[in-house]
């Protein structure tokens, strides 16, 4: 069954809704962020709207410093129902899902220590949290005809293809698996056709896909 699942994208503190991978940690990062949006309301209109409507399983992204209080805001406002994802680790998951609020949390980076995959770090936080409490996000860009999982902001490719393999090993540890396909996010021009079609083929637990969606 095919579902609609919002989202809240935070950056600086502000809701956005950020291009593809033009965000960056660069010095002159900012410089060459371009977004479709920018939102004059807080995180929490958003959690406040996906509630009214009932859309539940609506995630939450930090990108970068400087929104952990609107993470908050969101959360709060609808306890245990949104998913939080950026910058989560073995040592803050269970913050995130106790006092923060969170639904679930969502993990990348931190599996990919030096852009290798760590399926220990992977064990660690499921046996610490739960495997029911754990989204994986393996959002990913093509190369050589792979999509290859993607870390921090989209900008580094890791040592993981994503693939009918690496989804059934994840699959032991997590709960459900977030997917952007980052190159075609923020451009309103079509998803990826061949990705839905194969995460369709390949995933036996619930996924998210985000990335190109420009009408209904």
């Amino acid at each position: 069954m095919t579902r609609f699942r919002p989202c809240i994208d935070l950056h600086n503190g502000h809701v956005k809704q950020i291009v593809g991978a033009t965000l960056s940690d660069a010095p002159a990062g900012d410089l060459e962020l371009r977004t479709n949006f920018v939102s004059n309301h807080p995180a929490s209109y958003y959690a406040q709207l996906y509630r009214s409507h009932h859309l539940t399983g609506a995630h939450v992204i930090k990108l970068g410093p400087g929104n952990d209080d609107a993470a908050l805001d969101a959360l709060t406002s609808w306890p245990n129902m949104l998913q939080l994802g950026g910058g989560i680790t073995v040592d803050n998951a269970e913050y995130w899902l106790s006092e923060g609020q969170a639904g679930k949390i969502i993990v990348t980076s931190w599996l990919f220590p030096k852009a290798q995959f760590s399926e220990d770090r992977l064990r660690q936080l499921c046996e610490k949290v739960g495997k029911d409490k754990i989204v994986v996000d393996v959002s990913c860009k093509v190369k050589d005809g792979e999509w290859i999982v993607a870390m921090d902001k989209w900008q580094t490719l890791t040592d993981m293809a994503v693939n009918k393999s690496s989804i059934s090993m994840l699959e032991q540890y997590c709960s459900e698996f977030l997917v952007h396909a980052a190159d075609v996010e923020g451009l309103c021009k079509g998803i990826d056709e061949s990705l839905v079609e194969k995460l369709g083929e390949w995933c036996t637990i619930p996924v998210t896909y985000a990335g190109g969606g420009h009408g209904l």
